[in-house]
């Protein structure tokens, strides 16, 4: 069994619209899905991806004002990659150069990365792929020719990188492809979302909280792969949930060795399942068992609007 790579990463953030305007009105992702995280109500959950959200697209945020701050540290995915089509790459320098975001440019297996930090802190960096399908959505003065792909990848930082590789590899069926500057590469099969660096440096305990990554998916290709997936992890020794139902997937959740939380997703069945494509993310959606608690539930959650940027406009 071979997971085709990432399918979700998930974060915790303090200000909606500050989330909002930063990875929509600024990256020109699309805000795909606006709902409630399903196990504390009380939160928004947004999920921002391409221009349906595909499976190896999206990156997902708990916004929590006033929540307190995390510490980026072992057991936590330490920096995401998002992918951009060839010869992107000085668009988005400019880009984030009239936004006043700070960046820097690093260079690991032969690639160019232009790193930086969202508003919370999460470290991001771009990177210029060939593979993976091109992205339709444009937004905030982000042409779909130069738009995030989604994933490119992440880089771990484990509590125990020997273990947390021996995972990737003999759990997950990652292929381990080479070693460059303190970081070892794994390859999954899919075409987005398939290359994740292990720092080998062992990282003492991050501490979650606002600014700090939450969790990473894997892909299950639908529910029956699922359920072989959760066998599998169960005989080595792990202690899966059960099945859950997210209404856009299903999740199963394991905690490494190295003491990152993983899930594995089904790409099935996706955003589309309960809104079109057209109005996708303009309307708050919740799951049938809290349908019942929607006024009480908008109620307690902050307002915000996805816009245009001023210096998207220019």
């Amino acid at each position: 069994m071979q997971t085709a790579g990432i399918h979700h990463i998930t974060a915790f953030v303090g200000n909606a619209q500050t989330n909002v305007d930063f990875y929509a009105g600024l990256l020109g992702l699309r805000l795909v899905k606006k709902t409630v995280n399903f196990d504390e109500p009380e939160l928004y959950h947004f999920y921002f991806g391409n221009e349906t959200g595909s499976p190896g697209t999206i990156m997902t945020f708990f916004p929590y004002e006033g929540g307190p701050r995390g510490r980026v540290g072992g057991g936590q995915v330490g920096v995401t990659t998002f992918a951009v089509p060839a010869g992107a790459l000085p668009f988005w320098e400019a880009r984030l150069r009239k936004f006043a975001v700070p960046f820097e440019r690093v260079e690991r297996f032969g690639e160019t990365y232009v790193r930086f930090r969202d508003p919370d802190g999460l470290q991001l960096e771009l990177v210029e792929r060939e593979a993976g399908k091109p992205s339709r959505w444009a937004f905030g003065g982000v042409p779909a020719d130069k738009a995030i792909k989604g994933f490119g990848g992440a880089v771990l930082f484990s509590m125990a990188p020997e273990l947390t590789m021996r995972e990737l590899e003999h759990i997950l069926g990652m292929e381990r492809i080479g070693e460059d500057k303190g970081l070892v590469r794994f390859r999954a099969p899919g075409e987005i979302g398939n290359l994740i660096d292990v720092d080998t440096t062992v990282t003492d305990r991050g501490r979650g909280g606002c600014g700090t990554i939450h969790h990473i998916a894997w892909r299950a290709k639908d529910g029956e792969e699922q359920e072989r997936w959760r066998e599998r992890v169960a005989k080595a020794g792990f202690q899966p949930t059960p099945i859950v139902d997210r209404n856009y997937f299903t999740s199963v959740y394991f905690r490494e060795r190295g003491g990152i939380l993983f899930e594995i997703a089904t790409d099935p069945p996706g955003f589309l399942r309960d809104e079109p494509f057209e109005t996708l993310g303009e309307k708050l959606m919740l799951p049938p068992w809290f349908e019942p608690y929607r006024e009480q539930i908008v109620r307690a959650l902050p307002p915000f609007e996805i816009r245009v940027l001023k210096e998207g406009r220019t």
